[in-house]
């Protein structure tokens, strides 16, 4: 998971191990958008099977009902599909025998985004709440292609898979609607990768694969860039949850660090000295998540506020990005990687892990 911070392409849904029982997470879809009206559409080659209240249908394309429009009124749902108008509470929409869908979900004027699983939706406050429960590598591919940049290397791009796939295995709780959002916040979910993209054979290649401390599996976190060492939960206000997240030393970083400046108000720096990465968090909600790169930083008052001279992107917890992909691009393989930004862990297979 980051704490900071569309083109549109089909994932096919990657295969899980035959032995492994097939596991799924629920991802609280375009929330930030806090959206009134979305329309929902199957794909090209597909039908939706969609069941409302005491209603059902199915969306074709190029059929009479193709397009399905839903608008949040109050606590209910108004749909119109075609000719046909109704209301209910929820809505649930998955393939003809219950299985996942290509789900193509817009709001309107501003993104359509497509998703492969099961839909169910249903109206807060005059919100649409939609949440996606999707197949687990299909998920990891997400926040792989997400997370990353389009340069990333083969073995970086492993490395982020395990570190997404064991979040999302041992990392909920943080919504009470779905397991997770698809913001920095839990983890980037925006477009769907094509299965021969680096990211969905990157997810393809380490597939069940997370990372466990004391045999358990752990919520692993990364950052963009770690300032030339990563830091652990007390130094930057958290408290500890299972793994310790060592110190460790990330060359490249270190050697080639990002650097910042940026004013803010006494009152914000305040906020920062007393509450650590959860008043960076604040402040990110408030100003924008580039507001406060990271936590590492010194402070001087100036005229009307506070200067901060910082280093680096991100909380700096986990694995540091930049210096997975340098260490990839020096010919280390996932494994050295992710066993030197979380030392004292082991690899193993989601059958076996606890």
């Amino acid at each position: 998971m980051k704490c900071l911070s569309a083109a549109l392409v089909v994932l096919v849904v990657l295969p899980l191990a035959a032995n492994c029982q097939a596991r799924t997470v629920r991802i609280g879809v375009l929330g930030i958008f806090h959206p009134q009206v979305l329309t929902l559409a199957a794909g090209d080659t597909y039908e939706v099977f969609v069941s409302a209240g005491n209603q059902q249908l199915f969306l074709r394309p190029r059929s009479e009902c193709s397009v399905l429009s839903i608008r949040a009124s109050g606590s209910e749902l108004r749909l119109g599909c075609g000719s046909r108008e109704f209301r209910a509470t929820e809505l649930h929409a998955s393939g003809r025998n219950q299985q996942n869908a290509e789900l193509l979900l817009t709001v309107p004027g501003k993104l359509r985004r497509r998703y492969e699983g099961v839909l169910d939706l249903k109206s807060e406050n005059g919100e649409l709440i939609p949440v996606v429960t999707m197949d687990l590598e299909t998920a990891v591919a997400s926040a792989v292609a997400a997370e990353t940049l389009p340069d990333t290397s083969t073995e970086a791009l492993k490395a982020q898979a395990v570190v997404s796939r064991s979040y999302l295995v041992a990392g909920g709780g943080r919504h009470a609607d779905f397991d997770f959002c698809d913001l920095t916040h839990c983890q980037l979910i925006q477009g769907l990768p094509a299965a021969d993209s680096p990211a969905a054979q990157a997810t393809l290649a380490t597939r069940n694969l997370v990372l466990t401390y004391e045999d358990k599996t752990f919520a692993a976190m990364f950052t963009q860039s770690c300032a030339g060492h990563t830091r652990t939960p007390q130094e930057i206000g958290l408290s500890q949850n299972g793994y310790p997240y060592y110190s460790v030393l990330c060359d490249y970083c270190h050697r080639y660090p990002i650097r910042w400046t940026r004013k803010v108000s006494r009152e914000d720096a305040a906020l920062l000295v007393l509450r650590g990465e959860n008043g960076r968090l604040d402040i990110g909600r408030r100003l924008g998540w580039n507001a406060v790169p990271s936590n590492n930083f010194s402070a001087e008052e100036v005229d009307g506020g506070v200067m901060l001279q910082g280093v680096g992107h991100g909380h700096g917890l986990g694995l540091c990005e930049r210096g997975a992909q340098a260490m990839a691009r020096q010919g280390s393989e996932f494994r050295a990687i992710l066993d030197h930004y979380f030392p004292n862990t082991r690899l193993r297979e989601l059958s076996s892990a606890k």
